[in-house]
């Protein structure tokens, strides 16, 4: 069954959009030098993104956790040109790392980087303020991060949270991670302002769009 998915996976990425020569680069530097590697957005989420921001004509975005700046720039390549990206990240190699790969980037006027705690980064923006918040930081603040992400987004702007299924511990409940995940997709189904989508794309996809 693994090998299935492995070859359905490869399959996917073969029929989807490419890579740009940038983002492949940002990929491959991460999966040598970071020990996780395995957070980065990737290529399919990232595809999954660019088409919400091209359907939407999404021009503000919030992304919380940044990494290595691969779906930052990822978004960024389907915004117009006067979009921006407001993107968080607490930890100062990464953004170190991704401040070489933003500067590599033609359009990188469009990126702003907040450093820090993303939960005090976050409240310096006016409420209604974006069209799409990308959340993909640390876990244990998921359930912190999506009810402020409400009140920054606009009516009929989208959410979208990464890592909702927590390579399906959120079944077991054996980590603290999973167990908040799991209260959060609860939070979310019961939450009457959205309309709410939980997809099984690599590590789960929960996709809201408010109300």
């Amino acid at each position: 069954m693994e090998n299935n998915i492995t070859h359905i996976n490869k399959y996917c990425l073969e029929h989807s959009n490419q890579e740009s020569d940038l983002l492949k680069e940002i990929r491959e530097y991460t999966y040598k030098t970071e020990e996780a590697a395995m957070m980065i957005t990737g290529p399919i989420v990232a595809n999954f993104l660019k088409n919400i921001i091209r359907l939407k004509n999404v021009k503000t975005i919030l992304e919380i956790g940044m990494f290595t700046g691969y779906s930052a720039i990822a978004m960024a390549e389907a915004l117009p040109d006067d979009g921006i990206i407001h993107t968080c990240e607490r930890m100062e190699t990464h953004v170190k790392t991704a401040r070489i790969f933003f500067n590599k980037y033609v359009n990188s006027h469009k990126l702003t980087i907040h450093e820090g705690e993303a939960l005090e980064s976050i409240e310096n923006f006016s409420i209604n303020s974006f069209d799409l918040i990308f959340i993909d930081a640390d876990k244990i603040n998921y359930i912190n991060y999506y009810k402020k992400s409400m009140t920054l987004l606009k009516s009929g702007g989208i959410i979208v949270l990464d890592n909702m299924l927590w390579s399906g511990e959120v079944l077991n409940l054996d980590s603290p991670e999973s167990k908040v995940l799991n209260d959060l997709n609860k939070i979310i189904q019961n939450d009457d302002r959205n309309y709410n989508l939980l997809l099984p794309i690599r590590d789960g996809v929960m996709m809201c769009i408010k109300k």
